[in-house]
């Protein structure tokens, strides 16, 4: 690649880094490297250092430097699934270790603390990491782990990554951040003190709802390598298909995310005036309670690579294309309303340039039922695509209509 990658802005680099054209044939793009093993010239003498594609793979190796460089990391894993990335970095805790967990994340990684990882000793507690007493409380001797999104799923609270960094490094624990709603585009966790950033690639990465896949970036070498002998030795590994087409979704994620964020802001600003919406969730509403602290983080994201002035970098950044917001009328009213909208399709995930609508409390945290983390039932989050604005205002309000 032409010029030094850290040189280069966020959109080059993911064109760019870890892709070279292929030096044997000029091809543009990363080949799909379609093969399970590889010749080696004697025992032990491999080309390239490739010989297994559990272990290894080329065109998994150009996602991971492409995400370490994005992600502002040395360090870059994939893996075949967001779950497969979480449970890879938690498998560096033992028996006996205890993680402060925010309560407000993904009903899936929930479920894997409270169901899977909690039946090997590994305990941990519930805390509103938005708190700074409760945050500053929340340790134990035996912490060794805080994990945490931001903004949270599903309302969108944004969590103050330095002040809580630096918690957990006096603590002498680790900072795990899912950085899936976010992107690298609009935060970078490690530039303010977090050991982990681990994305589900299924979403804004590869941004069309054609791939699963997860990814972990880490700077640190002795975290690299413990994470890499379990990435071999479990084996929960992409295709260098998946490979392939994560890769292809990040070339265009600059470009997505500024068109997912005027569309999110567009749509909040239409929901926070409508009659029959309590409440809006959006970190880009200047009412929002954690609008300040969104700010903050913010300006640690890829974007501020290219648009170094506070305003410019809100004006071509944004906050991002998550929204969520409680139906006036209750749960019969969340759930009448996510039946009848066009446009936006009834579907879990998110992420993708197509607009999704779902109900939290019944779909993506229904795993969190008795465990004393209240979704309310009028909550709705939608997934704001990349279609046209007025089309997506029009949708929901029929829909709310």
């Amino acid at each position: 690649m032409k010029g030094d990658p850290k040189e280069l802005g966020f959109d080059s680099r993911a064109i760019h880094a870890g892709q070279p054209p292929d030096p044997r044939t000029g091809a543009v793009s990363v080949p799909i490297y379609q093969t399970s093993t590889y010749a080696q010239h004697g025992v032990g003498d491999t080309y390239a250092g490739y010989e297994y594609s559990r272990t290894h793979n080329p065109t998994r190796t150009a996602l991971e430097e492409c995400i370490a460089s994005l992600e502002a990391g040395t360090h870059g894993l994939a893996f075949a699934s967001g779950m497969a990335a979480i449970m890879t970095v938690c498998s560096l805790l033992e028996s006996g270790d205890h993680v402060v967990l925010s309560d407000d994340v993904y009903g899936g990684t929930y479920r894997l603390f409270a169901r899977v990882l909690s039946r090997y000793g590994v305990t941990f507690n519930l805390v509103d990491l938005t708190d700074t007493e409760k945050a500053q409380t929340a340790f134990k001797p035996e912490t060794k782990m805080v994990w945490l999104e931001t903004p949270t799923n599903p309302l969108l609270r944004s969590i103050d990554l330095q002040r809580v960094a630096d918690l957990a490094h006096i603590n002498g624990a680790w900072i795990a951040v899912d950085n899936t709603f976010a992107s690298p585009y609009l935060q970078r966790p490690l530039t303010i003190g977090a050991d982990f950033v681990i994305h589900s690639a299924t979403k804004y990465l590869g941004g069309h709802s054609d791939v699963v896949g997860g990814l972990v970036v880490v700077r640190d070498q002795s975290l690299r390598e413990r994470l890499t002998f379990h990435q071999n030795a479990a084996g929960g590994v992409p295709g260098p298909f998946d490979c392939f087409l994560v890769l292809r979704g990040i070339k265009t994620l600059g470009v997505r995310m500024r068109q997912h964020s005027a569309n999110g802001q567009t749509v909040a600003n239409f929901l926070a005036q409508h009659p029959k919406v309590e409440a809006v969730y959006y970190p880009g509403l200047k009412s929002d309670p954690y609008h300040e602290i969104a700010l903050r983080n913010l300006g640690t994201g890829g974007a501020a690579d290219s648009f170094k002035t506070t305003d410019s970098l809100i004006i071509k950044a944004g906050f991002g294309g998550m929204v969520s917001f409680l139906a006036r009328g209750g749960e019969s009213a969340a759930r009448a309303m996510v039946a009848k909208t066009q446009l936006f399709t009834l579907a879990e995930s998110l992420g993708g340039v197509e607009s999704l609508i779902e109900h939290p409390a019944a779909m993506t945290h229904a795993s969190l039922a008795g465990s004393g983390i209240e979704i309310d039932p009028a909550l709705v989050r939608l997934s704001v695509g990349i279609e046209n604005e007025n089309d997506l205002i029009a949708d929901l309000e029929q829909a709310l209509g």
